[in-house]
């Protein structure tokens, strides 16, 4: 990969790792559901004038809307104001595990002995996480491990649903999640125009960054990436995105670093990093 690509590459993980310290200082200063409704509307509203759809494919994006827009943006940003960051981050990361049982499952994939190794790996890890002082309550556990289940079922709709350009995809979606979430904040919180006056420019720079620089610039870049190099050489990079979410978190969120979010933290990586690394076996020289 040339060097342009690999700093491309890195410069989406900070993206990505930053976009979850982002989201917990965003949900800070306004309600969770509140911030997702906005951050949804202002990225509908800058990709769906520019990315037209079939409407054959309407009710598909209606049903991703579900499982990507409110099942797994929603739960996330609920449960990073109850978790710390990095934890959020490291638990999030069960997306991939859970992609791969339900490939499994449904999609009759084969699961060989270095992937149920992983799986074992990253589930052990989530247990550590769990036992762990940085997770004050079973709730945020559920709701991101809930979240990551969200990201887990969307990404195998994607995978046998029509060929959507990406950021097509992210703007429909966005826009169809609009009334579902902006549903249930109505539901469950209160005082709406009054939080939006009191939030200052983290809770504003929050919605914005998540939904230009996370949604659009990264996924832009992303999607650019695999379309010009082997998926195997540019997806194990988003291994560093927990681990450096971690570390955002210690040095701009005061979280700590704890035995349990080392050891359980590391578990989960390295789970993952088994599920979706592949190793080419060597050719026998002549």
């Amino acid at each position: 990969m040339p060097l342009r690509d690999l700093l491309l590459g890195l410069a989406v993980i900070a993206i990505w790792a930053l976009n979850i310290i982002i989201i917990k200082v965003g949900v800070a200063e306004m309600p969770p559901l509140l911030m997702t409704t906005l951050r949804f509307l202002l990225v509908a509203a800058l990709l769906v004038p520019f990315h037209p759809v079939a409407r054959h494919q309407l009710p598909f994006l209606l049903l991703l809307s579900v499982t990507f827009g409110t099942l797994h943006f929603a739960l996330l940003f609920i449960g990073l104001g109850q978790a710390e960051a990095g934890t959020g981050a490291l638990l999030v990361q069960m997306g991939t595990p859970f992609a791969t049982l339900l490939a499994v499952f449904f999609l009759r994939e084969r699961l060989g002995p270095k992937r149920l190794i992983g799986l074992t790996l990253s589930f052990a890890g989530v247990v550590v996480l769990a036992g762990g002082p940085t997770l004050p309550s079973p709730l945020p556990l559920a709701l991101l491990l809930l979240s990551a289940l969200g990201w887990a079922v969307s990404q195998l709709l994607i995978k046998r649903g029509p060929n959507i350009a990406p950021l097509a995809l992210a703007g429909w979606v966005a826009l169809f999640a609009v009334p579902q979430v902006a549903l249930g904040s109505l539901l469950f919180e209160g005082d709406h125009l009054e939080a939006m006056r009191q939030a200052g420019w983290a809770g504003w720079g929050a919605v914005g960054y998540t939904a230009v620089m996370s949604s659009i610039v990264a996924y832009g870049l992303w999607y650019g990436l695999l379309h010009r190099h082997p998926v195997n050489r540019v997806v194990p990079m988003t291994l560093l995105v927990p681990v450096l979410a971690v570390l955002l978190g210690v040095l701009l969120l005061d979280d700590t670093l704890g035995i349990h979010k080392l050891a359980g933290g590391g578990l989960v990586v390295a789970g993952i990093a088994l599920i979706v690394l592949r190793v080419r076996p060597r050719r026998a020289e002549a």
